[in-house]
């Protein structure tokens, strides 16, 4: 019986495998070239919103008559997510061909975009329980970066950070080094002082922390002089701590457009370069660049002057000895002369 069952489910899943891959390739993120997928993703994001709006506006005790339509809204989004998960489980063996079935579900489960899924279902069914999976509801909000993370926004981001991670990482552990150094420091400069304020050395963190990162809460600060000479050096110290890391992010968003913007410029083939030397009984001596354009309709790039190397503008003059670089047709066309 359990073995014409097993040859039955096999069948029935090999019927819907057509159907099945048009699904994974539906719900499949990213997909621009496809309408339907994209107008799916579209619409998981009308859906995420409106649970996120319907469980902002549930905090605001004026809008209690509007609560039994939060509600049924917030069932309907929720519904469609647990939808949504069952379809990704269903077809996670497109999603990693190279396992087998289950292991590619077992996959699926455990992966970001998996536990982000479960996360965004687990808060409605126990909303009532305990804080944590209340606090689980802002998971849902995630689930809109696994939309964006495929579109070109986004992926200049995450492209980004990922590239410039080391760098990131170095400026991190040297602010979290010049924390650590001048909250014992304050620690030790201000304990006697205001025992209240800086019970601790996580009290000198926190100040360090808003200091070294230029937010200046104001909770806690130094009465002390050497409190305060410190706190003028460390905050100096913040300002150019915090420039550091967004440098490093800026710099990275800057390399991406200039790659774009040069894709269209093509250096000059190395084989249409030519060179004429400038010796004294050259006719090129005490000439401008546009009178040697203009009389031997002759490309001028650049001119080798010595040790330096000199862009060949309009009113340039050439000297004896320069070397000038041209376009190769030019040269070939004065040696046939």
């Amino acid at each position: 019986m359990l073995c014409c069952y097993c040859v039955f489910v096999r069948i029935l899943e090999e019927g819907l495998l057509p159907m099945k891959k048009r699904i994974f390739d539906i719900i499949q993120i990213g997909n621009k070239e496809d309408t339907i997928s994209k107008s799916f993703d579209i619409f998981i994001v009308v859906v995420i919103i409106a649970n996120i709006c319907c469980m902002f506006l549930e905090t605001f005790d004026r809008l209690q008559s509007l609560y039994p339509f939060f509600r049924v809204t917030e069932i309907i989004t929720v519904a469609i997510f647990c939808v949504e998960y069952l379809l990704r489980i269903w077809t996670a063996e497109y999603l990693y061909p190279k396992l087998p079935r289950w292991k590619a579900r077992l996959r699926f489960l455990y992966s970001f975009d998996g536990i982000v899924d479960l996360f965004t279902i687990l808060p409605f069914f126990f909303l009532s329980g305990f804080v944590a999976f209340r606090m689980l509801r802002v998971v849902r909000i995630f689930h809109l970066f696994r939309i964006n993370a495929q579109y070109d926004s986004f992926h200049v981001i995450t492209s980004v950070l990922y590239q410039k991670r080391n760098q990131i990482m170095s400026s991190v552990f040297i602010i979290l080094i010049l924390m650590l150094a001048s909250s014992l420091c304050m620690y030790s400069a201000e304990h006697d002082a205001q025992p209240q304020n800086f019970q601790n050395a996580f009290s000198g963190i926190w100040w360090s922390m808003s200091t070294l990162l230029t937010v200046g809460y104001g909770d806690i600060y130094p009465i002390t002089i050497v409190g305060k000479c410190m706190a003028i050096v460390i905050a100096f110290l913040g300002v150019g701590v915090v420039a550091i890391p967004t440098g490093i992010i800026s710099a990275g968003f800057v390399e991406p457009y200039q790659k774009d913007m040069n894709a269209g410029v093509h250096p000059v083939d190395i084989e249409r370069i030519g060179e004429i030397l400038v010796d004294e009984q050259s006719s090129y001596i005490n000439r401008t660049v546009n009178e040697l354009t203009n009389e031997f309709s002759m490309q001028i790039y650049m001119v080798i002057r010595e040790n330096m190397t000199i862009v060949a503008t309009g009113d340039l003059k050439i000297l004896q000895g320069d070397i000038l670089i041209v376009q190769a047709s030019n040269l070939i066309k004065k040696h046939k002369k």
